[in-house]
């Protein structure tokens, strides 16, 4: 079997980039860093972002690699979310903050819409009281469509959230249950129609490229159903097989390398087969795994945030933050977590402080995922040629038909779009490229 072929199985460990330096570089030692941070004064013209891990779910999917908990009582939530709202009080206080409202909010999962309508009146009641969000441009509220009822959807519009990400995933019964989704079928229509009526300004849609199971059949008839729906936003990520999953952990219970489903040609084919739909339809693909029904109305702030180095104040067990130039992850187990937060110190497990290079990597990667890069925009920002800095990996793209050169605009063609994940390593530091990532 050739490199190549070997290369293009879906073997375990994470492929997609979400931040830079990989996050095995982040350590205890460095800890300090995060809390000298936030007492200093915030960078002058630099948002500010609100993110919240909400780390219950109904059941663990067998591709989930996120912190989550199945096995919590009403009791044990109540005790998470009161250590969340401490843990926000704490920030509200610090001269890092100075004064600034959030541009954003996020509530990811695990399943935010796992909380009850009485809890989630009293959460965002609580958090808007400590860093009010009346000036936020985007509420985004991750949900799973078995948690919606329709009183749950309306309290959800009427809390601000006005970004409704729907994590449907898949609509084949038997493909849910083989991958250990929660919901059903039937319960997606349900839920989307009831946000609909409700009035979200933008509903996002889920889907997963190369579930167990996956067919062409099955993928082709994903993509139908959901232009069926019409989405504001559609999201298609590629099945990766992360080492803390269920499926990793049957396939080193087998002793197979090779997970069971669908290699990286056959998911990218995939994902290039449903954005040509997608387009086809009337819709505009605005990043490596997103595609929009009206690019002038449908923005992720969010996301364009994160990517160009805003500050992120990140709450919840394992979630992931930065304070003023320093990336920062909270403990990452329950009793550490919220203990911490009890002993009145703020939860914060490892941390780092990227160099000016690395912040530099870090936005040219992730705003690749975007699809383009402006090297005058990077040349303001950073005082660095990237023509030049970048010489070798840009020749790379260049001499295999992945990059699209126009005046100072360096784009990815779609088939760069597509595997961007593994392209952007030969951007990384030396030092990064064949380390661990998490």
């Amino acid at each position: 079997m050739s490199a190549d072929s070997v290369r293009e199985k879906t073997s375990a460990g994470n492929y997609f980039i979400a931040n830079y330096p990989p996050f095995s570089f982040w350590t205890p030692e460095n800890v300090p860093e995060a809390l000298a941070a936030i007492e200093r004064e915030p960078r002058p013209g630099v948002p500010l972002g609100v993110y919240l891990h909400v780390p219950f779910c109904r059941k663990r999917c067998h591709f989930c690699y996120f912190r989550i908990y199945t096995n919590k009582n009403s009791s044990d939530i109540q005790v998470y979310l009161d250590a969340a709202l401490k843990e926000l009080r704490t920030y509200a206080e610090k001269p890092f903050v100075g004064g600034r409202k959030p541009t954003v909010v996020y509530f990811g999962g695990g399943t935010p819409s796992f909380l009850s309508v009485r809890q989630l009146t009293e959460l965002s009641n609580a958090m808007k009281e400590a860093m009010p969000w009346d000036e936020a441009e985007e509420v985004t509220f991750e949900c799973e469509p078995g948690t919606l009822t329709e009183p749950k959807i309306e309290f959800l519009r009427e809390m601000g959230v006005t970004r409704l990400s729907l994590g449907v995933e898949h609509f084949d019964p038997k493909i849910l249950e083989w991958n250990g989704r929660a919901h059903g079928a039937p319960e997606i229509d349900v839920a989307y129609e009831a946000a609909r009526r409700v009035g979200f300004p933008q509903i996002n849609i889920d889907l997963i490229a190369g579930m167990m199971g996956e067919t062409d059949d099955t993928w082709h008839d994903a993509v139908e159903k959901t232009l069926a729906l019409a989405p504001d936003s559609i999201t298609i990520y590629q099945m990766e097989i992360p080492f803390n999953t269920t499926i990793y952990k049957d396939m080193k219970a087998r002793g197979e390398s090779v997970a069971p489903v669908a290699d990286w040609h056959t998911k990218r084919r995939w994902v290039a087969e449903a954005f040509e739909r997608l387009e086809s339809a009337g819709y505009s693909v605005n990043s490596t795994c997103t595609a929009v029904r009206d690019s002038s109305a449908t923005k992720f702030r969010y996301r364009e945030m994160l990517f160009s180095g805003a500050d992120l104040v990140s709450l919840g067990v394992a979630s992931f933050g930065h304070l003023n130039g320093v990336h920062y992850q909270n403990e990452h187990d329950w009793d550490d977590y919220v203990g911490r937060i009890e002993r009145g110190e703020l939860p914060i497990h490892r941390a780092l402080t990227p160099s000016s290079d690395e912040s530099l990597v870090r936005e040219l990667v992730l705003q690749f995922k975007l699809g383009a890069i402006d090297v005058d925009a990077f040349r303001e920002r950073f005082g660095v040629d990237v023509d030049e800095r970048f010489a070798e990996p840009l020749a790379g793209l260049r001499e295999n038909g992945y990059l699209i050169e126009d005046g100072s605009r360096r784009a990815l063609t779609r088939d760069g779009l597509l595997q961007v994940d593994r392209l952007m390593h030969d951007f990384f530091r030396p030092e990064h490229r064949d380390a661990r990532y998490t």
